[in-house]
């Protein structure tokens, strides 16, 4: 009997959720398969016959190939079987061929091994039921208000910051550090980014009590990291190191990809050493409600299709890994494990954190080459060395005037697989990180279609058919949230959260309202409560520093307050209200972030000790100037959500 004939019985042809026999605990006793169907499907137990007939050994290196014939094969029909009874079924496979199973059918009603819901998760609940006591604490001082607001009336606040590269993680420095000094930071509630924003929040968390310090220490040390070579990266020592890496994770069942590569190379960018750090560890940090919520992002995508046409929103928090559209969660610690219809299979550790981080920011889908021909104005000068390549064997003999037809010889050496390997490494275009998908084999409501968050109606969406959607695949192909929209904003608009005021920073060169306009129509799409986004063509040609967009009619809808890139008064005030005076001040402060040559590009991953302090005090400036529209939103924010307390709307 060959356990690879009984996958046709599992989820429309999904690989069996356990499969491997339990080996014989007595000679002559033959093995014990156990399997998990859905009940709902018509499943059947398929067995093949075969036989070996002999073993052959095609090369020394490797391992005997058996020669097998199928002799017969047959099937059971699962649902025929009455449960909770050991049945003794006879198979027929044909040409007088038989076997005996002895099968027993239970329904399981074990635990899952994932979470499924729309709620919050416990720990979740746990956190805001303690941050609410440190928000109203917070607005007492910020707002000037005679008493600190009822735990159970504090508007909810996010911070979202978009991607960008080394650009977004040195800007979020900046704007946490303004929030921070205005007495903000403790007013937040959750803290989301994509790429580079995800960077910056992931190495604050290392420390369970980083909002509560000054940001200064962190952002010297981001600055050591930004301004040094990367050209280490791929030092002998960090070569091994990847091979070494990347080779354990292969060998416990991984799929590898190249954004794994990606992530080892992002943990020497932000650290320089090797970072033992798992996601789950940061649930210290949120334990007593000291810091902001982290929330990191990703989403699943198709690989023939774009992120604007199917992007699924994953997020990733200490506590649980998971998609809101399907109400599907694992446990953080559980993440990259092999699951099936909710049961756990094969445990795997949880991944370190700059694998992780390699996903969050993938957009840099580009080539290792490329990307140091940008960090370094050098390429790779090692990978000729895995190149073919054509030498010539006679050039110390001279050349024959009688015989100009005479070619020199030249001898051909072609790529080796390894060869091969190392080239495709290092220059093949980083694509998606490729998982075990959790969701795996989970059946959706019938009425799936009514849920916001699937796009069904469009005929030609994948949502419109049951069998492309996500739980019917083997694995999750998940990449940067920029490939969709490049802010978290669809992960802070969960109507779970609540969240009453957003406080976006878009770190993008251009496009300052791009972020918004994408969401206004997601959540458009959807049904999901958010302002109109009108603004000016003379802001369209030069944005100003802060926006406020809110839809008085509607209470749901959260506030919005937009903080683009830009150098606007930064150039001529040193601090609000305090003009620059010396020449080094205005020279540090007149500079154009988008020029053509502009040291801030996607690709630029070192910055001059200079550039990162203007960014970073460029994003801080921007917060400290809008302080009166950041108070006039906080208090709106907090009327609202009284309010609605009052009116339970």
């Amino acid at each position: 009997m060959k356990n690879g004939g009984c996958q046709t019985q599992y989820h429309r042809g999904q690989p069996p959720s356990q499969g491997t026999p339990d080996p014989p605990t007595e000679p002559g006793l033959q093995p014990t398969f156990t399997f998990h169907v859905n009940p709902v499907l018509s499943s059947r137990l398929h067995v093949e016959l075969m036989e070996q007939l002999s073993a052959v050994q095609s090369d020394p290196s490797t391992e005997l190939e058996a020669q097998t014939s199928k002799l017969g094969q047959g099937g059971i029909l699962l649902s025929s079987l009455p449960p909770g009874q050991e049945e003794q079924c006879s198979v027929a496979l044909g040409e007088g061929q038989e076997v005996a199973l002895s099968v027993k059918v239970e329904m399981s009603s074990g635990d899952l091994d994932l979470r499924l819901g729309f709620d919050l998760c416990h720990g979740e609940q746990e956190f805001l039921d303690r941050r609410k006591q440190v928000v109203a604490k917070a607005l007492q001082q910020v707002l000037g208000l005679s008493e600190a607001p009822d735990s159970g009336q504090v508007p909810v606040v996010a911070v979202l910051g978009s991607g960008g590269g080394t650009r977004a993680m040195s800007s979020l420095y900046g704007s946490l550090a303004g929030l921070q000094e205005l007495g903000l930071l403790d007013t937040v509630t959750y803290l989301s980014g994509i790429s580079g924003s995800a960077w910056c929040i992931s190495t604050l968390y290392r420390d369970p009590a980083w909002s509560q310090v000054a940001l200064q220490g962190p952002m010297e040390r981001a600055q050591v990291h930004v301004c040094s070579s990367k050209m280490g990266a791929l030092s002998t020592e960090r070569l091994q190191y990847y091979t070494q890496e990347l080779g354990v994770r292969e060998r416990s069942g991984h799929s590898m990809s190249l954004v794994d590569l990606w992530g080892l190379l992002v943990e020497y960018f932000l650290y320089q050493e090797e970072n033992p750090a798992k996601l789950s560890d940061q649930q210290e940090a949120v334990r007593q409600g000291q810091n902001p919520y982290p929330i990191y992002t990703s989403v699943n995508v198709r690989t023939n299709m774009s992120g604007e046409d199917f992007a699924e929103w994953c997020e990733f928090t200490p506590y649980e890994v998971g998609f809101p559209k399907y109400g599907a969660y694992v446990p953080t610690e559980l993440f990259g494990s092999e699951l099936f219809m909710g049961q756990l299979l094969r445990l795997q550790p949880e991944p370190r954190i700059c694998y992780l981080q390699g996903v969050w920011g993938s957009a840099f889908a580009t080539s290792l080459d490329e990307i140091f021909l940008k960090t370094a104005g050098s390429g790779l000068s090692f990978l000729e060395w895995y190149r073919g390549s054509v030498n010539i064997t006679d050039d110390c003999q001279k050349p024959q005037p009688h015989n100009p037809a005479r070619l020199r010889t030249r001898l051909l050496t072609p790529q080796g697989p390894f060869s091969q390997a190392v080239l495709d490494i290092f220059t093949s275009r980083l694509t998606s990180a490729q998982s075990f998908n959790f969701t795996r084999g989970l059946c959706l409501h019938k009425d799936y279609v009514a849920g916001r968050e699937f796009v069904a109606w469009k005929d030609t969406h994948p949502d419109a058919f049951p069998n492309q959607l996500t739980p019917m695949r083997d694995c999750l192909y998940l990449v940067d949230g920029g490939f969709a929209i490049n802010s978290p904003f669809p992960l802070a608009l969960r109507p779970q959260r609540a969240v009453d005021l957003i406080l976006s920073f878009d770190y993008s060169l251009e496009a300052p309202f791009e972020v918004l306009k994408m969401t206004e129509k997601y959540c458009l799409d959807r049904g999901i409560p958010f302002p109109s986004i009108e603004v000016g063509p003379e802001d369209m040609e030069e944005a100003r520093e802060c926006y406020l967009f809110a839809k008085a009619e509607d209470p749901r809808s959260p506030i919005v307050l937009h903080f683009p890139l830009v150098n606007r008064t930064f150039r001529t005030y040193l601090a609000p209200g305090v003009e620059r005076q010396t020449a080094e001040e205005k020279a540090f402060g007149d500079f154009v972030i988008n020029r053509p040559d502009t040291p801030y590009g996607m690709m630029n991953f070192t910055y001059e000790p200079q550039d990162f302090d203007r960014l970073v005090a460029l994003s801080r400036y921007n917060v400290l100037n809008n302080m009166e529209t950041l108070k006039r939103a906080l208090q709106l924010a907090l009327d609202r959500h009284q309010a609605r307390e009052r009116t339970g709307r």
